[in-house]
């Protein structure tokens, strides 16, 4: 990747964190006024020109006043919680969302009437005009752009709706400056122009609508997020499958429920390993409202033991962090059937530090039910380890495996 990408992703990092120390409420205060900015400005043009064109752009303004006032009744309501709303009222903000689409099409159908059935009347034309015209289409491109940032940082769907409905603001100034412009050297263009734009707005407010209906109806959460959570779920060395996993949005926040097996029958230990994940979830996937994870033990029909070498085909070593080679042996619990054996070298017999605690780690996130040794870990690190995992120690004198694997099988 070259360095002119790296720069801009780099930009927009900083331009994020800078958009979102600001508090969403200052979003939509802003939006009020930069509305109400342009109504002025398309008042005082449409006035001294007598251009409808620019009359239709100053109702535009005036629909978008209305919507960032709605905008701002979502921001504050949202949030709320009451005896007949215990869950919030996060939707508030998608039902936003839908609205300001609807405001959208609506500002498509006043271009298409102005621009095709609008009384043609005399328009005076000045360049200090087209000049005011420029700005209603830059100021809000600019607002637009930090406000979308805003939205983005803060999840919010009514500030990312507010940002893209200032966009359809570039094509219908743009109209406006065309008509303008067309006017000063005796043409018209408003129809051509009208078409061209009302297509763009058209699609800005179906995507609008079709995200925030989606949220209204309960639909899923993106596959993205859903499989960033099942990882962290899976990583969890207790969890020993998901038997289900679905969420959804409300406004902003997402709501997660999962149904999970766990290789363990101890309820407390259970709940422990839930509230873990729960954090974990939590610490990497933002605006996380409730996660609920029902777990239940695993009904085991086999058993994994690990068990250090000092040679692949060697003798059980008597050491445990230095042992240069581990066996794993998954036996079938029904018959003692050996279903699986595969040696495997010790990736941290090398380290000069915490090599048992590593060590032990790695036999944890391969699902190891339990390790037998030689070498005494009680007091120890990897002790410590094994048992937060639900892994059980078991300490032998045997001198193979096979007649440790007797042993355990028979008891």
């Amino acid at each position: 990747m070259d360095a002119g990408v790296n720069n801009s992703k780099l930009t927009q990092k900083v331009e994020a964190q800078q958009v979102k120390e600001i508090s969403v409420d200052g979003w939509g205060w802003g939006s009020i006024g930069i509305n109400l900015l342009l109504t002025l400005l398309n008042l005082g043009i449409a006035l001294a020109s007598g251009s409808l064109a620019v009359a239709s752009e100053m109702v535009h303004n005036l629909v978008d006043l209305m919507a960032s006032i709605v905008v701002l009744i979502g921001l504050k309501i949202s949030q709320r919680r009451s005896k007949s709303f215990p869950y919030g009222l996060y939707k508030v903000e998608n039902v936003v969302a839908v609205i300001l689409a609807g405001l959208i099409f609506f500002t498509g159908y006043e271009i298409v009437r102005e621009a095709l059935f609008g009384h043609r009347g005399q328009t005076a034309v000045s360049v200090w005009m087209l000049v005011g015209v420029l700005l209603s289409a830059i100021i809000p491109f600019i607002f637009s752009h930090f406000e979308l940032l805003a939205g983005k940082a803060a999840n919010s769907p009514s500030l990312i709706a507010s940002a893209m409905e200032y966009r359809t603001h570039i094509f219908s100034s743009g109209i406006v400056l065309v008509s303008l412009i067309s006017h000063y050297f005796g043409r018209n263009l408003d129809q051509l122009a009208a078409l061209v734009v009302v297509f763009f707005i058209t699609r800005t407010g179906w995507e609008l609508l079709k995200d925030g209906m989606r949220v209204l109806l309960d639909a899923s959460l993106d596959s993205g997020t859903l499989a960033q959570v099942r990882h962290i779920i899976e990583d969890d060395p207790v969890t020993d499958r998901i038997k289900s996993l679905i969420g959804r949005n409300s406004g902003r926040y997402r709501f997660l429920e999962a149904e999970v097996t766990m290789r363990t029958d101890d309820l407390k230990k259970s709940h422990d390993v839930s509230q873990r994940i729960e954090k974990a979830i939590r610490a990497e996937v933002p605006y996380i409202e409730r996660v609920l994870i029902h777990y239940e033990p695993t009904v085991p029909i086999n058993r994994c033991y690990a068990f250090p070498l000092d040679a692949p085909d060697g003798s059980l070593s008597e050491h445990f962090g230095e042992a240069p080679y581990f066996e794993l042996v998954r036996l079938r619990l029904s018959n003692g059937e050996v279903e699986k054996e595969e040696v495997i070298q010790n990736p941290y017999r090398e380290l000069s530090k915490a090599k048992g605690i590593r060590v032990a780690e790695w036999l944890v996130s391969q699902k190891v039910d339990c390790i037998v040794l030689k070498e005494n870990l009680q007091g120890k690190g990897p002790e410590y380890v094994f048992a937060n995992a639900g892994v059980e120690i078991d300490y032998t004198q045997a001198v193979s495996i096979s007649s440790a694997l007797h042993i355990h099988y028979d008891t």
